[in-house]
């Protein structure tokens, strides 16, 4: 390290300073001198590992009746079904622009919403789970994005898990939704922006710069195989927020061979498990993969990534809140990207209840 990554790291470490974001092209505020600050706030519950196999008032579990009446298959492995109750309609109609003021502008969101379930035993989640049983999620993911994608009129599939009460799961059973969008949702519209523009102006893609400068620093490095990398990204807003990058320049599952699809259910267990680990609880989060859009374009400048936004700070009962300044100003973190990729990474493997 230069004397000058000296004086940088030194100063991060110790001092508040701005960090940028170059997929969102935003600031985050960095104050890892509030490390140590009293915790008088709220207090949560923690949630330890289930023994619960099935439960016979779960909606998700096999052979049991749904909220909205219908009864599920008893499946064995993956299970995908329209949502019952779906935040969008594929017949939503039009409003009219003559209808709207210019500066009360509202549009017709046309879309499909799908429950995805990743195993019948009730008490599983990701980190409990075998790779060889998160493969046919991951096959799963592949097909319902190539599916749903390939509709006329739908432009962006958001494949997303929502794990834990902290973060609104209604249900603890393995699951994730799926969204597909008429349009191009804000955040991936933020990072399609970025990442074009970089690409127009470098030459080259954004995020495989971001990869291989973090692969030279290996800071923030969590864990890796032939495919993928997890990091704790260097603007990282989230206590212990990770970003899933794909080694090679692939834009969406679509591309990924065996191999590839094996790796990602590899890294996925790898990195849940070392959430749990890290305060011994079923660690909470927030969970997606960001795939090019599916407007028939090609996009050379999308880079397959996934996102770990992780709620919990200093324990498994203390969590950040984005509230005051991170609603009115920009985010803020206090523990620093490095602290908590050097957390994460020296965590085991193997899942502490096993």
């Amino acid at each position: 390290m230069d004397e000058q990554s000296k004086s940088l790291d030194v100063i991060s470490r110790k001092f508040p300073h701005r960090r940028f974001d170059p997929l969102r092209g935003r600031w985050v505020l960095v104050s890892p001198h509030r490390t140590q600050r009293p915790w008088q706030g709220e207090v949560s519950k923690t949630e330890g590992v289930s023994a619960v196999r099935y439960d016979p008032t779960c909606y998700l579990c096999p052979g049991n009746e749904r909220a909205g009446g219908k009864h599920n298959p008893s499946y064995s492995s993956v299970f995908v079904f329209d949502n019952d109750y779906a935040a969008l309609l594929p017949d939503s109609p039009e409003i009219p622009a003559e209808k709207t003021h210019p500066l009360l502008r509202a549009e017709g969101e046309r879309g499909l919403c799908r429950v995805l379930c990743f195993h019948p035993d009730h008490s599983l989640t990701l980190a409990r789970m075998e790779v060889s049983e998160i493969l046919p999620v991951v096959d799963a993911w592949a097909a319902q994005w190539s599916e749903l994608g390939g509709r006329p009129g739908i432009g962006h599939v958001q494949i997303f898990e929502n794990r834990g009460a902290m973060m609104g799961a209604s249900n603890p059973h393995p699951h994730c939704q799926i969204w597909a969008t008429e349009h191009l949702p804000d955040e991936p519209a933020a990072e399609f922006d970025n990442q074009r523009q970089y690409l127009l102006q470098h030459g080259r893609c954004l995020l495989c710069d971001v990869l291989q400068a973090e692969l030279d620093c290996n800071e923030r490095i969590v864990c890796q195989n032939e495919d993928f990398v997890a990091l704790v990204p260097f603007w990282a807003v989230w206590p212990f927020e990770i970003l899933l990058l794909s080694n090679k320049h692939l834009s969406a599952m679509d591309q990924f061979g065996p191999a590839q699809r094996r790796n990602l259910a590899d890294i996925l267990k790898r990195v849940t498990t070392r959430y749990d680990n890290l305060f011994q609880t079923r660690f909470p989060y927030t969970m997606g993969f960001h795939q090019r859009p599916t407007d028939g374009g090609a996009h050379p400048e999308w880079h397959f990534h996934g996102h770990f936004y992780p709620p919990l700070l200093r324990s498994a009962t203390v969590r950040k809140f984005m509230v005051g300044f991170e609603m009115l100003g920009m985010p803020q973190r206090d523990i620093t990207p490095e602290g908590a990729a050097e957390q994460l990474r020296r965590l085991q493997e193997q899942h502490y209840a096993e």
